[in-house]
Parts: C-alpha cells; structure tokens; sequence
C-alpha cells in the first residue's frame, strides 16, 4: 500500500461535555470512516470484556456489581478522586485501545476509506496525534462543559468539575489543534462548520 492509498488521518478531540461525539456522528453522516476510542473502551469493559479481569485485580470487587458487571459509576468515582488510581486505569486500557484503534485504521484503509477520524478524548496525552494528517478540537465553555456533563452523567457539579480538571485544559488543546470548533451556538452552524472543513479536508487527497 502506498502513502496515496491511505486515508486522510483527522484527530478529533476535545474537553468532556464539548460535543465531540456529536461531531463525529456528523463526520461519520458525511462519509468519514470513524474510529471511536470511548467505543473501543465500553467493549474492553462490557460483559466478558477482555479489561474485566485486569480491572478486577487492580481495584477488587468493589467497583463490580452483584450480577459481575462492572459498576462504571463507583470505577469513575474512585478514579476521579485520585490520580494514582486513574494512571492505573489508563495503563489497563490504554494499550488495548490502540492496538484495536490500529488494527481499525488499517481495515479502513484496506476498504478505501477517504478519510479516516481518530475520535479521541486524550489524543494529545496518548501521543496519537502523531498518527495524524490534521487534528480538530472541539470546545465549549468552562460552564456549558460543566452543564452537559451533569445532566448526561448525573453527576454533581463537584464530579462534574472534577473530570474536566483531569483532562488537559481546553487551551493547550486548542492551540496544538489545527481547527478549533466551537459548539456553544446553534447546532446548524456547527454542522455547517463541519461540513466546509470536511470538504476542504477531502479535497487534498
């Protein structure tokens, strides 16, 4: 395979609650190919979840159910509050993500995808922005993040809060980004953001 037979790489990353995922499920309608890290994560973590048995060492079975689900909420709680304990949740899924996010990129490729989106909360930390031809960031305001996270969450504003400060601050994101789109204004002017970006994007292939 050839450079020119590659997709375009687009990172795709923001704050919580800045409407990532909405802008990948636009992308997506447009015709990209994405690759969702917060997916790949729910199945490493979902019933016989290859992550259960490594999560289940580390933090015991206090963050699983009474069925041996694991218990999200009391996992986030405990991760939240304490750094240690989220490094230690991150060295778990980390590598199992990206080796699946490789192995999806390289089946995309091989489809003849145009262009593939890397939707990644932490591309930046993860170093997978390097994979990338163009990174977009999309935010919001401190308290519109703050806002949606509680009522999509159920989550308090101390919780709420508390992952926003866990991720790296919105304005370093945005200026290692090569677009920044701001979702806090009518959804139709985000899409349309997207889509003049988008067709802009495909154009250099």
């Amino acid at each position: 395979m050839t450079a020119r037979d590659k997709a375009i790489r687009l990172g795709l990353t923001g704050g919580v609650g800045c409407g990532k995922s909405t802008a990948a499920a636009h992308l997506k309608a447009l015709g990209a190919h994405v690759v969702d890290a917060d997916e790949i994560a729910r199945a490493l973590t979902a019933e016989d979840g290859e992550a259960l048995d490594a999560i289940r060492a580390r933090f015991g079975d206090a963050v699983f159910g009474p069925d041996g689900a694991l218990d999200r909420r009391a996992l986030g709680d405990r991760v939240f509050a304490d750094v240690g304990e989220r490094r230690a949740l991150e060295a778990i899924l980390h590598p199992a993500i990206q080796r699946k996010m490789l192995s999806e990129i390289d089946e995309a490729d091989r489809e003849g995808a145009s262009v593939v989106v890397l939707d990644v909360p932490l591309l930046f930390e993860t170093g997978f922005d390097a994979l990338c031809d163009e990174v977009w960031v999309v935010t919001a305001s401190r308290e519109q993040q703050a806002l949606r996270v509680m009522a999509r969450d159920r989550l308090t504003r101390a919780e709420a809060e508390a992952r926003i400060l866990s991720q790296m601050p919105l304005a370093e994101k945005e200026a290692r980004a090569d677009r920044v789109i701001s979702t806090g204004r009518p959804i139709d002017e985000v899409r349309a953001e997207l889509k003049r970006l988008y067709r802009e994007l495909t154009r250099r292939r």
